[in-house]
């Protein structure tokens, strides 16, 4: 933005549902806004496990946020990473990917960080269970997944054919039951006859949960049709079971009577807990902000934090009447956020944010999920259909939407999962692609 506008300055930390929500409020606003994001798509969430198990491909779930935003004349977008805030001098701190220092000033603040996974403590676990919050996170379940079984079909010994073709999940939510469903679904239906060695369909996957029930906030009816269902699929569950240990060999799992078992794994996946990512923490230490357990900012009725009117938060990230951390919330409070900053600009008030609950979906298998709309309930075919039609209205873009439904239509009808392509070997040399760039390849003056 040139430096000579004096219209408000808003600034958005992420580029999810919520940050993308409001800057679709502000589109007409008397404000100039800057997004701030350390990717340059957005990503739609709750389909990365089909990602993750060859269905969809990762340009079938993202969107490139310049595209979206190319006709939102008063937005920027910037790729960088916020590490924190000034909040006295109302600058947003950021670093970009070269490892550059840089800051943006704001009048508004709108914090749409997200969450990360959370290891209880356990951090050490994630080199062994990848999570799933991420493109990066789904490549590497897929090439964990469809490896596994080049690995057991290559297999010399039976034993060693077992500890691959054996799957631990870890969380009973819903990434966790739609990723064990799809990880048996690729088992006995895509894989069924492409192997001469192994038996795809002998895969075992293990679902375990510190909860007494696969899927618990939905409610003991549509909790317990999940579980008849995972049990149809071959899904085994361990409920009451918490993870002691994992390594590369497998998992040890504590029961609720405090005996431990040890179960050999070639392919540990964690989909348990959330925490929020660490500018969260430096925001609240710069604003004087609670956070809950989890580490999300807590706010009042109107998304802001106490003492700093100008500071509002929302989606995952933030703590308020113990919303949840579902897509619905964000695009709602991403909305309301952006709304309540051009009423302002206006010279309007806005009444306190108010949550609509469109309820809750899980996919368990083709032709089975499970929705929870108000009183509304629905299970199996049913339910699946409703969980179609949900998920395709979700989806940004046009050209997603009809991409999902065509990969969804080969898979669903031929057992087809044309987005399998993986590989064993390590790409690129660093973990960020302009960090410590190589002399040769280094912008001109720049010290790397």
């Amino acid at each position: 933005m040139s430096d000579q506008d004096d219209r408000p300055r808003v600034v958005i930390i992420g580029g999810g549902f919520a940050g993308l929500f409001a800057a679709r409020a502000l589109r007409r606003a008397a404000v100039q806004v800057t997004l701030i994001d350390q990717a340059a798509h957005h990503l739609f969430q709750p389909l990365l496990y089909q990602c993750a198990t060859g269905i969809l491909s990762e340009g079938k779930i993202t969107a490139p946020l310049r595209e979206l935003l190319r006709k939102h004349q008063n937005v920027e977008f910037a790729l960088a990473e916020v590490t924190g805030i000034d909040a006295d001098r109302r600058r947003v701190l950021a670093t970009r990917p070269t490892g550059d220092k840089t800051e943006f000033g704001y009048d508004y603040l709108i914090v749409a960080a997200g969450v990360q996974q959370s290891y209880f403590g356990h951090d050490e676990f994630a080199r062994y269970a990848p999570g799933m919050k991420s493109i990066e996170d789904a490549l590497v379940i897929r090439r964990r997944v469809f490896g596994a079984f080049e690995m057991a079909e290559s297999a010399t010994k039976p034993q060693e054919r077992r500890h691959w073709l054996t799957f631990a999940l870890v969380g009973a939510g819903p990434t966790g039951v739609e990723l064990a469903g799809q990880i048996r679904e690729v088992a006995t239906k895509t894989l069924r006859s492409e192997y001469r060695h192994i038996k795809p369909e002998d895969a075992r996957v293990l679902l375990f949960d510190g909860g007494s029930a696969p899927l618990a906030p939905f409610g003991p009816k549509l909790s317990a049709k999940a579980s008849s269902s995972l049990d149809k699929l071959g899904v085994e569950q361990h409920m009451h079971s918490i993870v002691t240990q994992i390594d590369g060999t497998g998992l040890s799992v504590r029961a609720e009577d405090g005996t431990e078992t040890r179960y050999d794994a070639g392919t540990v996946l964690w989909t348990a807990g959330i925490a929020a990512p660490s500018v969260a923490t430096a925001i609240a230490q710069a604003t004087g902000a609670k956070q809950d357990r989890a580490g999300r900012i807590e706010v009042g009725p109107d998304l802001g934090i106490p003492g700093h009117p100008e500071i509002l938060v929302t989606g995952d990230v933030m703590s308020l009447n113990k919303l949840p951390g579902v897509a619905e919330v964000a695009m709602q409070t991403g909305l309301y956020a952006g709304r309540r900053i051009r009423h302002e600009v206006a010279g309007r008030e806005t009444k306190p944010f108010r949550y609509f609950d469109l309820g809750s979906a899980a996919y368990l298998s083709r032709g089975r999920a499970v929705v929870s709309v108000g009183k509304l309930q629905f299970a199996g075919f049913p339910g699946w259909v409703v969980w179609l039609f949900i998920h395709i209205g979700f989806l940004t873009g046009y050209r997603n939407r009809v991409g999902a439904v065509l990969s969804w239509w080969f898979a669903f009808t031929r057992d087809l999962r044309r987005e399998r392509t993986f590989t064993t070997k390590q790409v690129g040399i660093v973990r960020d692609v302009y960090a410590d760039l190589p002399a040769s390849l280094a912008p001109p003056g720049d010290e790397h």
